[in-house]
């Protein structure tokens, strides 16, 4: 059974993050905020996630203003079927889904006290959105752990409250006493140091 995809916005993606790989703390638990298809999901747990491990994916499959009607249907039937495509490949490696705002669900993670080696946010595009996902998130990273930001050079700059950037800009001046940058292109890529 083969992976169903209607979208490749990953593809250069692996090039950068086989790098990350080795820098990891662990390679057992990673979070993903917007999960769409699954197909980072499924690349992480392929070549980032060692036998044991898990991935909690928290995605509304709502969309936003970019997606058009029925598109967001179709990605979520297409990430089920993705994660049981890789679940027969990679028994041993656990993927945990959560559908509903990011707002919501981390939260519950934070309760549990649970600790991530590597967090992809790549959610909403507002921008308060991003920077309230990153701000929640951020504690839940373990000691250099790496955080991805996706769509950095994402949309309109003359809109600034509708793209990631304005928001991991603002993180990263928040937080630079505890992280390095690590990667800065589409993606920005920082590493927990506290």
């Amino acid at each position: 059974m083969d992976y169903k995809f209607t979208q490749d916005w990953f593809h250069w993606a692996p090039k950068v993050w086989q790098h990350l790989t080795p820098m990891l703390p662990d390679r057992k638990s990673f979070l993903e905020i917007g999960a769409f298809e699954g197909r980072a999901t499924t690349w992480i747990i392929e070549n980032m996630m060692s036998d044991g491990g898990e991935i909690i994916c928290i995605d509304t499959w709502e969309g936003g203003e970019e997606h058009v009607n029925g598109e967001m249907e179709l990605a979520k039937a297409n990430f089920n079927h993705n994660i049981e495509t890789v679940r027969k490949k990679f028994p041993n490696r656990n993927v945990t889904a959560f559908t509903g705002l990011s707002s919501l669900w981390i939260p519950c993670c934070i309760q549990n006290d649970l600790k991530f080696d590597f967090i992809y946010i790549d959610g909403s595009h507002i921008a308060k959105d991003v920077l309230t996902d990153a701000c929640m998130s951020w504690p839940m990273l373990k000691k250099d752990g790496i955080m991805v930001f996706d769509d950095y050079l994402w949309g309109d700059m003359s809109r600034p409250n509708h793209v990631p950037k304005s928001a991991i800009d603002a993180f990263v001046n928040i937080f630079i006493e505890e992280l390095n940058i690590i990667h800065l292109g589409y993606q920005f890529i920082v590493r927990k140091t506290k």
